[in-house]
């Protein structure tokens, strides 16, 4: 777990997501580095995951779900002018606890998260 967020720079927290991420796949990750958080991200797409509902383990408030990312047809125009094309489609769900969170909120962080997917040149001018 990263601890602290609000007080990191991005370079900082990237730096410590890459140690935790090397220290996981080793299997050298102690229960306290991976538990006491507020907000999770996991991810089930590198094991085939098509998609899920993810589970809050308190004392998180939320926690973000990604599946695998596949080519998928999609409507692309309108209901007059329409046609079929493939498109890289990235199964997303977050679960978060209505207590803390409104669902509005929640919404529009989902929608913010997709649009620096969709255009990750503009990722870093939304940070």
């Amino acid at each position: 777990m990263i601890r602290d967020v609000d007080r990191k720079s991005i370079f900082d927290l990237a730096v410590e997501l890459k140690a935790l991420a090397e220290k996981t796949r080793q299997g050298k990750a102690s229960r306290e580095d991976m538990s006491g958080g507020t907000f999770t991200i996991t991810n089930v797409g590198p094991m085939g995951g098509t998609g899920f509902y993810p589970i809050i383990n308190h004392p998180e408030v939320a926690i973000l779900g990604l599946a695998q990312a596949r080519l998928q047809p999609v409507v692309a125009g309108d209901e007059k002018n329409y046609e079929i094309v493939p498109r890289l489609m990235l199964p997303i769900s977050i679960t978060f606890d209505h207590r803390v969170l409104d669902g509005a909120e929640a919404a529009r962080f989902l929608n913010m998260i997709i649009e620096g997917l969709e255009n990750p040149e503009n990722l870093l001018m939304m940070i």
